[in-house]
């Protein structure tokens, strides 16, 4: 199994060493770089505004490629965080050796890796994005004994000039080919560079979001990728999300992970699917289906759902997408294969069938019996999302949900196999909880559950209180009331926040 996650991983690194990218030493980055004749490496991490940041270094000899290896780099944190003051401001960034690719849009031969932050003492910086996210996965897995995983589905619009040539119905994308999808060679180009770079992808797509203008055409994409480690996902989505920016510079055209980029069209969600494992298996499902575990899972999503969107939907145009009637949830609930509630539990390969063997009757052998599949999707968070916070932030509400022995009472209360908007089901929706409809709501259920994110000194209170003041500071509490059917001044708020995070 191990020759073979070798043998196919499209990662150059994997491929010549010979060994998984979690393996990666030192000494193997030093190999090969001396190797392929790589001229510079970059350190990237992420900032508080979300984006990677990059530190460029020319390689001179192996003794400073080696020293910076061993020890790192200083930067100044001040200047990528508000909350870290001048006079205390240096910073180490640590590589993560497993996180090394060959940067694909540099003139030179170049290794990028990712790094840590740690403080002048050498310890972790305790309000680290990262770092904050690697607390509460351990946390996690101390107290439940499972690993959570997790993937996201990276939803984006490709913004071109109009080519009249072949079109597509409005909102009628989903699943599109060439030479109606105007954009599938870019999708597929980003596909091969984010799957060499390390990414774990599942598929690519053309969504549903699509339509023109007298002067440009917007189409909507996705790229789904395959449950990994809740570090490993969150940093698969942000390179991908920089690879895409990326490409569309090399094409000319504008690419956007916003969530709302037009009113009465499809919004761009970023859904986060979620699992259990312990030893190698599945936790989710089992032959009769969702196991209690996973209920309990689910509790815990909903229990914290309104004040998770402090970091999953951190603009005001978050609040533009999560309307009824736009496959984007609003109310507090979950259920089976049900696009209007808020988690989601897909279909899962649970029941034992026979499709393969009935499509293909040439088959031989047993079909096997696959639940390590089965995954439930929160719905809430778009391309806004500050992505290791809203992971950490699952995890710790999760945590909680199977470790609450009342837990599975309230999932079984908030299961809704039904459409929440027809107006049949009118009195049930009106029993459950609503998410925040802007920004500041979002900031005051953070308020009120700041003491469940600071428990076991996972988020710092600084952290908590600075996402507070950011939302608040939008004074966007009644902007959906404002903007009704104001066009121009939507379409102001939607290009502030064309490029979020």
């Amino acid at each position: 199994m191990r020759d073979l996650e070798i043998l196919m991983n499209p990662s150059k690194l994997v491929k010549h060493l010979k060994k998984p990218a979690r393996e990666f030493t030192k000494y193997d980055i030093i190999k090969f770089i001396d190797d392929h004749g790589i001229e510079m490496l970059n350190f990237r991490y992420v900032g508080e505004d979300g984006k990677l940041k990059t530190l460029n270094f020319v390689i001179t000899s192996k003794d400073y490629l080696e020293s910076i290896l061993s020890t790192g780099e200083r930067v100044d944190g001040s200047s990528l965080f508000s909350y870290i003051e001048a006079d205390f401001s240096d910073l180490y960034v640590i590589p993560r050796f497993r996180t090394a690719f060959v940067n694909p849009f540099t003139e030179h031969p170049t290794l990028d890796i990712l790094c840590s932050f740690y403080t002048k003492n050498g310890k972790p910086l305790e309000s680290a994005p990262e770092y904050i996210l690697k607390k509460a996965q351990l946390k996690f897995t101390e107290d439940t004994g499972y690993t959570f995983k997790a993937m996201g589905e990276l939803e984006y619009y490709l913004i071109s000039e109009i080519n009249d040539l072949y079109s597509e119905n409005d909102q009628r994308g989903y699943h599109s080919a060439a030479p109606f999808s105007n954009w599938e060679n870019l999708r597929v180009e980003a596909l091969q560079i984010i799957a060499q770079c390390g990414g774990k992808i599942k598929y690519g797509h053309s969504e549903v979001g699509n339509f023109t203008t007298e002067t440009h055409i917007y189409e909507q994409h996705e790229i789904e990728f395959i449950p990994v480690n809740a570090e490993e996902a969150v940093e698969q989505l942000i390179i991908s999300k920089w690879i895409l920016r990326m490409l569309g510079q090399k094409y000319g055209i504008t690419i956007s992970f916003a969530p709302k980029i037009t009113v009465g069209k499809a919004g761009s969600g970023l859904h986060i699917h979620m699992m259990l494992e312990k030893d190698g298996k599945n936790y989710m499902a089992d032959e009769v289906g969702l196991t209690n575990v996973a209920k309990r899972f689910i509790a815990g999503i909903l229990d914290k759902a309104q004040s998770l969107t402090a970091f999953g939907n951190t603009i005001p145009t978050s609040y533009l997408r999560l309307v009824p009637h736009q496959e984007a949830p609003t109310m507090v609930c979950w259920g089976d294969s049900n696009r209007s509630v808020l988690v989601r539990v897909p279909l899962g390969w649970i029941a034992k069938t026979n499709m393969i063997k009935d499509v293909n009757p040439q088959e031989m052998g047993d079909v096997p019996y696959i639940s390590g599949k089965q995954t439930v999707e929160f719905r809430a968070p778009d391309g806004s999302a500050d992505l290791y916070h809203l992971m950490a932030g699952l995890i710790l509400a999760a945590r909680e949900g199977i470790l609450d022995k009342d837990s599975l009472k309230r999932a079984e209360k908030l299961y809704m196999n039904i459409n929440i908007f027809d107006e049949e089901h009118k009195d049930i929706l009106n029993q459950l909880n609503a998410l925040p409809t802007s920004c500041y709501e979002s900031a005051k259920y953070l308020e009120k559950d700041s003491d469940f994110y600071q428990k076991d000194n996972i988020f710092p209170k600084g952290t908590i209180e600075g996402f507070i003041k950011k939302l608040k500071d939008y004074e966007d509490k009644d902007m959906s009331e404002r903007l009704y059917n104001k066009k121009d001044e939507i379409k102001k708020v939607v290009n502030k926040y064309i490029h979020c995070m």
